[in-house]
C-alpha cells in the first residue's frame, strides 16, 4: 500500500510539473505575440494574442480547481479582485482622480506617447492655478460670445487642406511633391459628404473669405511628415488667433486626458496636449491637439473641452504594457497614422 501511494504522488508531481511547463510556455507565447502585435499593428496577431490569453487563463483556473477545489479557486479570484479594487482606490486618492491610469490607444501623440503606453494621471483640483503654473495661454471671452460659439459649433469645425487645381474635390493634408493650393474647409461638411459616398462634392465645403465671425481663426503652414520612411510635405495648423491673441503650439504644455461628449466626432477618452484655454465667466474650456495631428481637436469635430470633463494630466508613462489591455478589450483594428510622424 505504501509503495502504491508513493507511485501515485510521483505521477501527481510529474503531471503538475508538465502542466507548469505548458503554462510557462503559453506566457512566453503571449509576451512574444504582444510584442509582435505592437511592432506590426496586425489584427491577426492581436487575435492570436487574445486567444492565447483566454487559453492560459482557462488552464490556470482548471489547474487551480484540480489542486485546491472550486470554492478555494473562486475565493482566490475574489481576493485578487478586491486587491485590484483597493489598489485602484488608493491610487485614486493619492493622484486625486477617479481614473488614475489610462492606456494610449492611438498614434496621435507620436513621438511623445506611443500606442500601448500606460499613463499615470493626476487630477486638477484648481484649474486657474494649474494653467498658471504650466504657462498655458488663457484667453478671456464673454459668456455671450462663448454661448453663441457653442450654439453654432458646426461652423467652427474648420481645417486646412491642399486641393488639386484640376479636380477641386481631390483634397489631402499631405501635399507630396506637388505644388497644390491650400484652402480652408468645413470638416463637418466633409464628413457629411463622405458618409453618403459623395466625395466628388468636397469642393462645396470650401470656406471663402476670412473665416467670418468665428471665435477661433486658424493659420496654416507647410511642414514635413515622415510617411513610412518617405518625407513628404503636409498642411498643418501653425497657430490660432482668438481676438487679439495669437497662440502657437507649445510642446512643453501638459498632456491631459478628457472624456468626450455625445456630439463629438471622436469618442472615448482622448489623450492630447493642452493647446490653450478659454475662460468665459467662471467656466474654463480647453483647446487640445495631438502632437502628431495636423490640427486641433476642435477642427475635426470635437467641442471645446469643459474643465469638468478633464480626467487629469499625465505625470508618468510606462511603455508597451498597455497593449495587454488593448488586446483584452478588443481594440485590435489597425490604427491609422502609426506609420506617419510629423517632423518637428
Amino acid at each position: 500500500m505504501l509503495k502504491s501511494k508513493q507511485n501515485k504522488n510521483y505521477h501527481s508531481v510529474k503531471g503538475s510539473g508538465s502542466r507548469n511547463y505548458t503554462i510557462l510556455l503559453l506566457y512566453i507565447l503571449i509576451a512574444l505575440s504582444i510584442i509582435a502585435y505592437a511592432l506590426q499593428n496586425n489584427i491577426i496577431i492581436g487575435v492570436i494574442a487574445f486567444v492565447l490569453i483566454i487559453v492560459t487563463l482557462a488552464m490556470e483556473f482548471k489547474a487551480s480547481v484540480k489542486e485546491e477545489g472550486i470554492r478555494k479557486s473562486i475565493y482566490d479570484i475574489g481576493i485578487a479582485l478586491v486587491a485590484v479594487f483597493v489598489f485602484w482606490l488608493l491610487l485614486s486618492i493619492i493622484l486625486d482622480t477617479s481614473s488614475p491610469i489610462d492606456v494610449v490607444a492611438s498614434c496621435s501623440m507620436l513621438p511623445s506617447l506611443q500606442r500601448g503606453d500606460i499613463v499615470a494621471l493626476h487630477g486638477i483640483s484648481n484649474i486657474s492655478s494649474f494653467l498658471s503654473l504650466n504657462n498655458v495661454p488663457v484667453i478671456n471671452v464673454s459668456p455671450s460670445m462663448m454661448n453663441k460659439t457653442v450654439a453654432n459649433m458646426d461652423s467652427e469645425f474648420l481645417a486646412f487642406y491642399a486641393y488639386n487645381p484640376n479636380n477641386a474635390s481631390e483634397i489631402s493634408d499631405i501635399i507630396g511633391n506637388g505644388n497644390f493650393p491650400v484652402a480652408l474647409y468645413n470638416t463637418k461638411c466633409l464628413s457629411t459628404f463622405a458618409s453618403v459616398g459623395s466625395e466628388n462634392e468636397f469642393y462645396r465645403c470650401r470656406i471663402n473669405g476670412n473665416q467670418g465671425y468665428n471665435l477661433i481663426k486658424y493659420n496654416y503652414s507647410i511642414g514635413n511628415v515622415n510617411n513610412a520612411g518617405i518625407v513628404e510635405r503636409i498642411v498643418e495648423t501653425r497657430s490660432i488667433t482668438i481676438g487679439n491673441h495669437t497662440i502657437f503650439e507649445n510642446y512643453s504644455n501638459p498632456i491631459i486626458v478628457y472624456r468626450t461628449i455625445a456630439n463629438d466626432t471622436f469618442s472615448g477618452d482622448i489623450i492630447h496636449r493642452l493647446y490653450a484655454s478659454i475662460k468665459s465667466g467662471n467656466n474654463y474650456y480647453f483647446l487640445t491637439k495631438g502632437d502628431n495631428n495636423p490640427g486641433l481637436d476642435i477642427e475635426f469635430g470635437n467641442y471645446p473641452v469643459v474643465s469638468k470633463d478633464v480626467v487629469g494630466y499625465v505625470v508618468g508613462t510606462l511603455p508597451m504594457i498597455g497593449y495587454l489591455k488593448l488586446i483584452i478589450s478588443g481594440q485590435l483594428s489597425a490604427v491609422t497614422g502609426c506609420n506617419s510622424t510629423i517632423i518637428r
